[in-house]
């Protein structure tokens, strides 16, 4: 058996102080649960705000655009449908041009629930927007990580 390599406390220091990648991760986990709680008198989750978002079109879009634009996979949008069509804020119906595809429609009660939530992300948004020293800037740099 081999002796196991012993890493200095000193590099487990740097990388907790310099990885981009745990940074992004806490960023994102802390967001969300601001977004979810801001959100929750509206009766969404920001995930839940964000599809729902995403599909207020004038026609309503295929899954492949809404998993690709929410940066998940279908199984996940799957998933995430779930409680939104029970709840009846999405419909999801059989594409006419193509049988096998499936089309996300959000329904009356969708639109009042996005209604009901936006001006509640918008105050939100605005207040840690005002916290970054250039929105547009982290924007950018996150576009293209992304």
């Amino acid at each position: 058996m081999s002796k196991p390599v012993a890493i200095p406390f000193e590099i487990t220091l740097a990388v907790r102080d310099t990885c981009l990648c745990l940074h992004a991760q806490r960023l994102a986990r802390a967001l969300a649960r601001h977004f979810d709680e801001v959100l929750r008198p509206a009766g969404l989750t920001n995930g839940q705000f964000s599809l729902l978002m995403s599909l207020n079109r004038p026609s309503p879009p295929p899954m492949a655009p809404v998993a690709a634009l929410l940066g998940m996979d279908r199984t996940s949008l799957t998933a995430m449908l779930k409680p939104l069509e029970r709840r009846g804020l999405v419909r999801v119906e059989a594409d006419a041009a193509d049988r096998r595809g499936r089309l996300l429609r959000l329904t009356e009660a969708g639109h009042a629930a996005l209604a009901a939530a936006l001006p509640l992300w918008k105050a939100a948004h605005a207040a840690v927007e005002g916290r970054i020293g250039d929105p547009a800037g982290f924007r950018e740099a996150a576009r293209a990580l992304a």
